[in-house]
């Protein structure tokens, strides 16, 4: 009996100590400080008054999170030259607002071939430092717009 209510205070002991440091580890912003979306244009230019909005963002931060939209390469050449010129690029937009490679948090690979993981993978491997993101791949029925063999989107944090 005794080792039974032992194990139960324990327990409580336990979920009680992670119960705080959940609490305690909470951002400020699901504490009260609404975040608001930040769009971050590229180079600074924002549309020209009265245009039409654009049909999407390339790069929008909310919060302390940053969202980059698919990045393809849309030239010639093969899928590590590609894959090259796409995470150049994005790492330009991470480092442009105070990110980094490092400090992506999610990564999703559009293929236009499955036959290009591996070539792909070569050119992805250490991009991210030693901690790489969590990341999505796959092939894109019907290739991907632009004629690119890879398009990449992220996740990261500034």
């Amino acid at each position: 009996m005794k080792q039974t209510n032992r194990r139960n205070f324990l327990g409580r002991g336990v979920a009680t100590a992670v119960a705080a440091a959940a609490v305690t580890a909470v951002p400020a912003a699901a504490q009260g400080d609404t975040p608001t979306k930040k769009v971050l244009y590229r180079d600074g230019r924002k549309p020209a008054p009265g245009a039409k909005p654009p049909l999407f963002n390339g790069t929008v931060a909310y919060g302390n999170l940053l969202f980059i939209a698919g990045v393809g390469a849309h030239v010639e050449g093969d899928i590590k030259s590609h894959t090259k010129i796409v995470l150049d690029s994005i790492q330009k937009q991470l480092e442009s607002v105070g990110s980094s490679m490092e400090k992506v948090l999610k990564c999703n690979v559009y293929l236009n071939d499955l036959k290009d993981y591996a070539a792909m993978n070569e050119t992805f491997q250490g991009r991210f430092g030693p901690e790489p993101p969590v990341r999505t791949t796959i092939a894109a029925a019907g290739g991907i717009p632009g004629n690119s063999l890879v398009e990449i989107d992220v996740i990261a944090y500034i």
